[in-house]
Order: C-alpha cells, then sequence, then structure tokens
C-alpha cells in the first residue's frame, strides 16, 4: 500500500515552533480537503446516581437520540465490530468510569453487536490494571470477562503505514511526558523516532468506534479530554511534542484531521463523574469536581470547550488563573474542520428527566 502526506497546514500559525509533518494516508486522497464535522449538538442528560442501572438507562437515551438525529442505526456492518477508546492514563479516581463502558457496550449488544467482537482500547499496562481495566493480578478478577482490551504499548495495534510524521525526538507518557523529555535534542536521525504510529483497530479493523474521554486540565494542551484521548494518547512516541508550547495542540488538532480517523469516529461520550481543573493529568483529588451529567457530542472540539469554560469556573472560584488563551489546541483543530465551537452553550440538547 502507497502512502503520502496531507499538505502542511500550520506552516503560517506555528511561526518559530519546529515544522510538524503531516499524518501519512493513502496517496489518491493525500490532496482532499479535511471534511468538516457533523453539525450536531451535545445531548445532555443528568445520571441519578453514579451506577450501572442509571449509566444503562442514560447511556441508551443518549445512543437513541445521536441515532434519530443522525439516521444512523449503530447495526453492524461489514466488520461487526466496535472500539471503545477509554482513558486511564491519570490512574484510579481519574478514569473512564467502568459502568459507563459497560452501559455501552450492553447498548451495542442491543443492537446486534456480538460481545466478543465489541473491544477496549488503552495506552498503558498498568493503568489499565490499577482501574479495573485488566484482571487484577491478586484475584484474577475483571468486570469485563469477554471482552477483549488491547494495550497499545504492547506495541502489537500499530500498522507501520499508519503515522504522524514529525521530526521531533520519541518516547512518549500522558502523566511523566514533561519529565521524559526534558534535555532531549531538537532533533533525531533516526528515522522511526519521527513517527507516531496510530491505533489501526479502531480505524481499520472496526465499523466505528467510540471514544470515552476524562477530563483534566493539562499544562500544555489546556483540556485533556476528547480530542487528546482520541489522538496523542491514541498513538505512540507523542511526548516528543510537548517540548514546545505549540508543538502538541498542533499534533493533536492534526492528528484529529486525519479523514480516516474522523470517518469511523462515530461520538463521543463523557462523563462528569468526575474532572480535575487544575494540576493534572496527575490525579489530585483537592482539585476535582463531580457532577451527574452525562453528554454525546459527534462534536470533540464542542466538547472541549464546553469543559474548558467549566474548568476556567472551578480555577478562578478557587483564586488560579484560567487555562491560558496563548493554548491554541481548540483553535487549531477548528481551523482543520475537527468541529464547531462556536456558541458552545446554544448547542446543546437537555434531554427531559
Amino acid at each position: 500500500m502507497r502512502f503520502s502526506r496531507i499538505p502542511f497546514v500550520f506552516a503560517s500559525l506555528l511561526l518559530a515552533a519546529a515544522p510538524l509533518a503531516s499524518p501519512a494516508r493513502a496517496a489518491d486522497s493525500a490532496n482532499a480537503p479535511v471534511a468538516a464535522a457533523p453539525r450536531l449538538p451535545v445531548w445532555e442528560t443528568r445520571l441519578p446516581a453514579f451506577d450501572a442501572p442509571a449509566y444503562a438507562e442514560q447511556v441508551e437515551r443518549l445512543i437513541a437520540n445521536w441515532e434519530r438525529a443522525s439516521a444512523r442505526p449503530l447495526v453492524p456492518g461489514p466488520k461487526g465490530k466496535v472500539g471503545l477508546k477509554v482513558y486511564t492514563d491519570s490512574g484510579p479516581g481519574m478514569a473512564t468510569p467502568i459502568p459507563l463502558v459497560k452501559a455501552v457496550i450492553a447498548a451495542l449488544e442491543r443492537r446486534g453487536f456480538k460481545h466478543e467482537n465489541i473491544f477496549v482500547v488503552g495506552l498503558n499496562q498498568l493503568r489499565m490494571r490499577m482501574t479495573g481495566y485488566l484482571p487484577s493480578l491478586v484475584t484474577g478478577q475483571t468486570p469485563f470477562e469477554g471482552t477483549p482490551i488491547f494495550v497499545l504499548e504492547s506495541g502489537k495495534y500499530y500498522d507501520p503505514g499508519w503515522f504522524y510524521d514529525s521530526p521531533l525526538p520519541a518516547r512518549f507518557d500522558p502523566v511523566f511526558a514533561a519529565a521524559q523529555t526534558r534535555g532531549v535534542a531538537n532533533s533525531s536521525t533516526v528515522e522511526e523516532d519521527r513517527k507516531s504510529f496510530l491505533a489501526t483497530p479502531l480505524f481499520l479493523e472496526a465499523d466505528f468506534w467510540i471514544n470515552l474521554p476524562v477530563y483534566t486540565d493539562h499544562p500544555t494542551l489546556g483540556v485533556n479530554g476528547s480530542l487528546v484521548n482520541a489522538t496523542l494518547w491514541n498513538a505512540s512516541n507523542t511526548a516528543r511534542f510537548f517540548r514546545s508550547p505549540a508543538n502538541a495542540p498542533a499534533a493533536v488538532a492534526e492528528m484529529g484531521a486525519i479523514p480516516e480517523l474522523r470517518e469511523t469516529w462515530l461520538f463521543s461520550i463523557a462523563s462528569l463523574e468526575h474532572y480535575q481543573f487544575i494540576g493534572g493529568p496527575f490525579f489530585n483529588s483537592l482539585y476535582t469536581v463531580s457532577e451527574p451529567v452525562l453528554w454525546l457530542s459527534s462534536d470533540p472540539v464542542l466538547l472541549d470547550t464546553l469543559m474548558l469554560d467549566r474548568l476556567n469556573t472551578w480555577r478562578v472560584k478557587n483564586r488560579f488563573e484560567p487555562i491560558s488563551e496563548e493554548i491554541r489546541t481548540l483553535e487549531f483543530a477548528e481551523i482543520l474542520g475537527v468541529g464547531n465551537a462556536k456558541h458552545a452553550e446554544r448547542q446543546i440538547v437537555r434531554l427531559p428527566q
């Protein structure tokens, strides 16, 4: 299979920042414009409790509303598989709630998907085990019996033909990225160090995939949520982007605009059972908030913008500075057509209780 790169997008935006190459993709569509995200709203519902029955009921309501609005029933397609991208990388206390994941799996099974064809994708084996997604080493028990669990750091789920290319040097970890890249040289002569390989099961092996982020602030990205969980925490070798305040936001936007990724990324479901407004992505319970709110949207920029407003509200209430306006992750993503955050509050559809 031959690949070429999407034309460079941010040359005029990044100025002094290190140049970023664009994602690899099929040659016959390399010059095609990036399609805009569907103009669907954010559906919001409230959870009477943070337990399995409440999540099951409200997830079903959200998905049913999305199906009606998009005129697309979530039934098995040619591949018969669905991927769920979870977030566990801040560790226990700030991971995708397991009752939410089980509710999504149950909703998909009701629509005809076989249990063994609904797989969960996470980044780090240790944190997935600590947060309950992998079997306990003590008891061997797991709430996901029979559910395939893919750990990206194992290296088994990357395809050498699908990568995001940049000259910045190597390795990654969502929590320890800053420490890992301290003192690293500005360039690498090793070709593989330039590449961040994408988690291909989500867009090559599944009919579609669903993003299940958790929200924290991030010193370089501003909002660590829907966009970041689908891009930087969904690929290899990404901590290198954190050397410059402009590199990581641009990488998130360009990766989020890869057509194959966007075409199969159906929507995000975000629970506000817990989110963190300062100190992230390290988990710190002193700066967390809990709301009985569940969101679903096909627009990750819109979701992240709504959460940015919440994070800043709580930061100001606690006498912290708002997230810097110099962090342009959402702006870059909007420029590339990944989403539309204009008049964010007006795009919320609140379901009656």
